[in-house]
């Protein structure tokens, strides 16, 4: 499943990135008489502010995964503090990175794991900081936020309006959703209008067609195409839907991260885009077999994440999202899978675009795995719960608040569950046409289309607007 990992800005010079600092926090806000705390990791930049004649505060939210110190000196946000003169921060969320509140990773220890606690984080900082240095009492605080940081920045906005007076919010599902089928029809959308038309899409759904006839026909033929790392014989019914579900995976990463300038991306691969993956698929030259071009995909995402084989067994992923140690899970995605189970759902079924992937991972191949991860009561019915509550806390599309400016991008999965169009001037929103996740969020590049170059002008505008506000 994709989740909404922000990468790194792009274009990255050798730049002084600050030293992690440490933040005394509790472990349970709701719970005045447990007295627990833990270090929190932020960071902090401040060669931009002025401490004779204080600007604002800028504070980069911290998502499901370790904050990146490089976010200190790039990215969209660093270009308004240089405006705005704006002291910056960047909190890490609890429970990623080196934000490790408990000991491990239980089931017991992960109750403390919420959206909820990691915005009481968020404004026991903010307090913590104005204290410490010693803040004039009508600062204004601005917080930046992308996918599921951009979230929280809304709802930060809205739960604690006393502490934040304006907020960025990008890519960011407001919708807490158990079956997120919209998520593949918006990656079919956006092959057709990349493109141009049908033919790519008609050559995807061909190849996933013929890979499910070959399975049952030749295995062995997908085996050695698609370089699996354990053959076919044998294997249990998850053990294919996951198989599918990785298949349809390299699409996802394909269109969530098109052309943007993140940093992450290796060189070699930024040309791996929407319209170079069509290339592959309707390429007529050698009359190759769609499922052969469908491989010759998966082989370049293989490359790209440094595997020598595609590893589709289903009981080793759940073995590894069951580790309970802080040094195997690094990279978050016990945790975030966690959250998915207790609060969010955003389950990326195949239910929405069937007829081009395949029915093979439904909603309840997800909802086995938060069963076999973290327990039998987290169930359909357990999520269903857990997804409503979200919604009922937070408002989801209906969210009342002010001084929130909602980005989204059209090739963006993630903008299915967005708020897309401006419902009072309190709280406007920007759709961009053509750009993917997170887009706005990232240094501005020669490449950027005039409506990404309008949008972060006309986020610009906002700031400056509520920063100007006696």
């Amino acid at each position: 499943m994709e989740n909404g990992n922000l990468g790194a800005p792009g274009a990255f010079e050798d730049n002084e990135t600050p030293a992690p600092k440490w933040f005394s926090q509790k472990l349970d806000h709701s719970n005045p008489s447990d007295l627990r705390t833990w270090n929190q990791r932020y960071y902090m930049n401040d060669s931009f502010y002025d401490y004779e004649d204080p600007g604002p505060i800028f504070l980069m939210i911290g998502g499901e995964g370790p904050a990146d110190p490089r976010w200190m000196v790039k990215g969209t946000w660093i270009e308004y503090a240089k405006l705005f003169k704006a002291l910056c921060f960047n909190l890490e969320h609890r429970y990623y990175g080196e934000s490790r509140p408990t000991t491990d990773l239980s089931v017991k220890n992960l109750q403390f794991l919420s959206s909820q606690q990691a915005l009481a984080d968020l404004a026991n900082f903010i307090n913590a900081m104005n204290q410490k240095l010693k803040l004039r009492k009508n600062v204004k605080w601005m917080v930046f936020g992308g996918s599921y940081p951009g979230s929280l920045a809304a709802w930060l906005r809205m739960k604690y309006p006393h502490l934040v007076y304006g907020a960025v919010s990008s890519s960011a599902p407001l919708l807490a959703k158990v079956d997120f089928m919209e998520y593949f029809q918006v990656v079919v959308k956006a092959l057709r209008e990349k493109t141009g038309g049908d033919d790519c899409v008609n050559h995807l759904k061909e190849g996933m067609q013929q890979v499910d006839m070959m399975l049952k026909a030749n295995p062995e033929v997908i085996e050695k195409e698609f370089k699996v790392c354990s053959p076919f014989q044998g294997v249990s019914a998850n053990d294919l839907k996951n198989f599918f579900n990785s298949i349809a995976d390299d699409f996802a990463d394909l269109v969530q991260y098109n052309e943007d300038n993140r940093f992450s991306v290796d060189e070699k691969y930024k040309n791996v885009t929407i319209n170079t993956v069509c290339k592959i698929l309707t390429d007529s030259e050698g009359n190759k077999a769609a499922y052969k071009k469908l491989a010759e995909f998966n082989a370049i995402t293989l490359e790209k994440s440094h595997e020598t084989c595609m590893d589709y067994n289903y009981g080793k992923m759940i073995n590894e999202l069951r580790a309970v140690e802080w040094k195997e899970n690094t990279g978050g995605a016990r945790q975030w899978m966690y959250q998915t189970c207790t609060e969010f759902g955003f389950y990326q079924t195949s239910s929405g675009a069937a007829d081009i992937f395949g029915n093979h991972f439904d909603l309840d191949f997800f909802v086995q795995q938060c069963m076999d991860i973290f327990g039998q009561k987290y169930n359909l019915d357990f999520i269903r719960n857990a997804v409503a509550w979200t919604n009922t806390k937070y408002g989801a599309l209906d969210i009342e608040v002010t001084r929130v400016v909602y980005v989204q991008g059209s090739v963006d999965p993630w903008h299915a569950l967005g708020i897309l169009k401006t419902q009072d001037n309190g709280a406007p929103a920007i759709y961009i046409n053509g750009t993917a996740h997170c887009a706005n969020m990232y240094s501005p590049s020669d490449n950027d289309s005039t409506e990404l170059t309008e949008a972060r002008v006309e986020i610009q505008q906002f700031l400056d607007s509520w920063l100007r506000e006696p």
